[in-house]
């Protein structure tokens, strides 16, 4: 038996990752007017970034087509994949689940499952991990479902954004809102949980750091913690500094750039922690 894993580009694990273990990334699409890029592979996160902050328009972003997925499915089930487990980012954000599922159905070469992860970067590359760790070891596809289910009650992404501005302009806040956020300096912070994304508003950048370090402390004992940020290295580093203490002992920590896919909506200078909980905490 072998089941192979498959993930989307939102994942935000690193390349060296991806390779060690085996999984497949399907890449979503970064549109600037009418030219588009597959993400993670015409275009780097310099790159967007730079054109991010030079462009008038805000780029746009889309999912892989049905194609995409049966192709890769198909691929797979040629190399030897009994069955294929497809993890991708939240229903709540994106199409990308659904068109993944119309894929499976129309996949007659090996049984395809998709798994809505109800996370975002690397909420959905630490299932995705699982995942592949448990098909390594021999698991059937049921009880890798059942601890992936498990393991999401436990998973949490929470930023702090560096201004609204982004929101606004992509549409997922309207611009009243936004320039109030601009005159009274607030910083919001995003928490990804159970599927749900949800806000806080806190003003200024320090009490929003401040915040971040707190909510995570929170959350009782970790399992896994790691560094996420937009196009923002030192930052995430001060970051670290300030939360050096609620590291699992697990080395030096992973520290991601997000993918201008979710860059495109929230912009550059976003920090924040991507978690997983211990099982014996206490969730929230």
């Amino acid at each position: 038996m072998s089941i192979r894993v498959v993930t989307d580009s939102t994942c935000d694990l690193p390349q060296e990752v991806v390779q060690k273990t085996g999984i497949t990334v399907v890449p979503l699409y970064i549109n600037f007017g009418d030219q588009g890029y597959l993400d993670g592979v015409d275009i780097s996160r310099q790159e967007f970034y730079l054109r991010l902050s030079e462009s008038d328009r805000l780029p746009t972003t889309a999912t892989p087509g049905v194609d995409a997925f049966g192709q890769t499915y198909e691929r797979l089930a040629e190399e030897g994949a009994s069955e294929i487990l497809s993890i991708h980012i939240s229903v709540n954000l994106s199409a990308t689940v659904e068109v993944a599922r119309t894929a499976a159905k129309q996949t007659t070469a090996v049984p395809v499952a998709v798994f809505d992860s109800q996370q975002l970067s690397l909420g959905t590359g630490f299932l995705a991990l699982s995942a592949a760790k448990s098909a390594a070891e021999g698991l059937p596809m049921d009880e890798i479902l059942s601890s992936l289910e498990e393991q999401t009650s436990r998973s949490y992404v929470i930023a702090a954004l560096d201004t609204l501005e982004f929101l606004r302009r992509s549409g997922r806040m309207n611009a009243a809102v936004a320039r109030l956020g601009s005159i009274l300096k607030i910083k919001p912070l995003l928490i990804m949980h159970g599927g749900e994304p949800t806000a806080e508003r806190v003003r200024t950048r320090e009490r929003a750091i401040k915040r971040l370090t707190g909510f995570v402390s929170d959350l009782g004992p970790l399992e896994q913690l790691a560094l996420v940020h937009t196009n923002a290295p030192q930052e995430a580093q001060d970051l670290y500094h300030q939360a050096v203490h609620l590291f699992p002992g697990q080395g030096e920590p992973l520290s991601v750039d997000v993918t201008p896919v979710l860059g495109t909506h929230i912009g550059p200078g976003v920090v924040g922690f991507a978690c997983i909980t211990a099982k014996e905490a206490t969730w929230v």
